[in-house]
């Protein structure tokens, strides 16, 4: 294998693949878009290196994908002012997670729609819970009976007292004989944290991710997160190279059977130094490397 650097793709797709954007920025709005809505397109711009000099990105919302007579694709963009422009298969790139139709991919969100709401309610009932006092949370008994203009003006001195952090778990001073009797839950009864610890982990899992990679560490000890990153690159990252290097053959590459397109990650896969080096030792005296590719291994 060589690089060839001397092919129009490769400016395209290593450096610059439009006048706006890096090559990363690139990837990283496409894979935002590939990974949360399951669909990620650019339209494919002829220019002075060939049919594909400039690849921008399309919204996944604003696109519309549907199948011709002859099971060719067609796709209908709408613009930001409403109109909409019809592209043809060969116009553009288009990336896709797992299909139920063959045409579009299924996303991620919409899977997992009722986890995330819950995650995203938790994270309400946190807000709320402690900005309004995570204890006061009950009822006021008094031996008689209020007025409305009583009653109305003891809720409003109750809200001033305990409302906010600053006077959470406060002390109220209580009158006329009145008293407080605790009926709701607390966050520990509620199991607060563990949900939210729960959710976190429960989305991760959609995605693949392990949970050291997003801040899990509970479980976590340095034998099984130097496995669980390189099982990261085999089983979450694997599948999604191989996504964008199979679109970029059939959406741009002419000459199959000469060039293709890879991603490099070795360099995530190594394991600690002294494995490393005894596997490179092996490998010398087998024959199969020599100390030069090695030392290329190594940069």
């Amino acid at each position: 294998k060589e690089r060839a650097t001397s092919h129009p793709l490769y400016g395209l797709l290593h450096s610059r693949p439009n006048s706006r954007q890096t090559s990363f920025q690139f990837r990283e709005m496409m894979m935002g878009h590939l990974a949360l809505r399951g669909n990620a397109y650019a339209e494919i711009m002829p220019g002075p290196r060939g049919f594909a000099d400039q690849l921008w990105p399309l919204h996944p919302d604003r696109m519309t994908v549907s199948t011709t007579a002859s099971n060719s694709l067609r796709y209908r963009y709408r613009l930001g002012d409403g109109t909409e422009r019809t592209l043809g298969q060969d116009q553009v790139f288009h990336l896709a997670t797992l299909s139920d139709d063959g045409v579009t991919g299924l996303s991620i969100l919409a899977l997992a729609r009722e986890g995330m709401g819950l995650a995203a309610a938790t994270e309400q009932f946190g807000a709320r819970l402690f900005s309004q006092g995570a204890v006061h949370r009950g009822v006021l008994e008094h031996p008689g009976r209020l007025t409305d203009a009583g009653r109305k003006s003891l809720r409003e001195s109750i809200q001033q007292e305990t409302t906010g952090l600053a006077k959470a778990h406060g002390t109220m001073i209580l009158e006329e004989g009145m008293k407080w009797t605790q009926i709701g839950m607390t966050a520990d009864d509620a199991q607060f944290l563990s949900t939210r610890e729960f959710q976190a982990e429960d989305i991760a899992r959609w995605f693949r991710m392990p949970p050291h990679m997003i801040g899990l560490l509970r479980r976590a000890t340095f034998s099984n997160i130097e496995q669980q990153s390189l099982e990261f690159v085999t089983y979450t990252m694997m599948p999604w190279f191989v996504r964008w290097e199979q679109a970029i053959s059939r959406d741009l590459i002419l000459a199959q059977d000469t060039y293709f397109a890879e991603f490099l990650v070795d360099g995530l896969l190594r394991g600690d130094t002294a494995t490393r080096y005894a596997a490179y030792n092996s490998a010398i005296f087998a024959g199969w490397m020599t100390r030069n590719e090695v030392r290329v291994r190594e940069n």
